[in-house]
């Protein structure tokens, strides 16, 4: 019955060194970060998708980050250096888009919240407020050109470039997906 238990402990304690190594490996996995000065604009992990356009050609190639080298990326079949890539394509958000996605939802929000307001709390027919629909019009015709106006790519040169980041680097990130949290939640 010792030897069991023993045995039993033993596969445990063997388990437990098993996951911290493989823990470990997945934390210091390199990753490839396109800066604006010194600024992470884009951050890419091994197996995750890359679209870009080389300088030597026309075509947008789309592939996955294979493994990642301090001056190049391996992508499913090709090695291909930091400096051959012309453009890398991934959705951008900035502030505009935020903003007009506010603008949108509030005039939109103002003119249920003013019909509401008109037919179920003072039990009148539905009707039209010249300044609330003005108002309302306004804030989606401004919102909506703000809102799906995105960038879709970056050129890369001074501004933007490419850097291999690895653990102990300052651009470095530790993924957050990898972390593991009690009874898979």
């Amino acid at each position: 019955m010792d030897a069991v238990i023993q045995l039993t402990r033993m596969k445990q304690i063997i388990v437990v060194c098993l996951i911290i190594v493989i823990t470990q490996g997945a934390f210091a996995q390199k990753q490839l970060v396109l800066l604006k000065r010194e600024k992470v604009v884009l951050r890419l992990y091994p197996g995750d998708e890359i679209t870009f356009k080389l300088k030597t050609s026309n075509t947008k190639v789309t592939s996955y980050v294979n493994n990642l080298y301090d001056t190049a990326v391996v992508t499913h079949r090709d090695t291909i250096p930091f400096h051959k890539i012309d453009r890398i394509y991934f959705k951008q958000t900035k502030f505009y888009n935020v903003v007009g996605g506010l603008l949108v939802v509030g005039g939109a929000g103002l003119f249920l919240i003013d019909q509401f307001n008109q037919i179920v709390v003072q039990g009148e027919s539905p009707s039209l407020d010249d300044n609330v629909t003005t108002l309302s019009l306004s804030a989606v015709a401004v919102g909506l050109p703000m809102m799906l106006i995105k960038k879709k790519s970056q050129r890369l040169g001074y501004k933007y470039r490419l850097l291999t980041a690895k653990k102990g680097s300052l651009f470095y990130q530790p993924e957050l997906t990898n972390y593991m949290t009690p009874f898979g939640q």
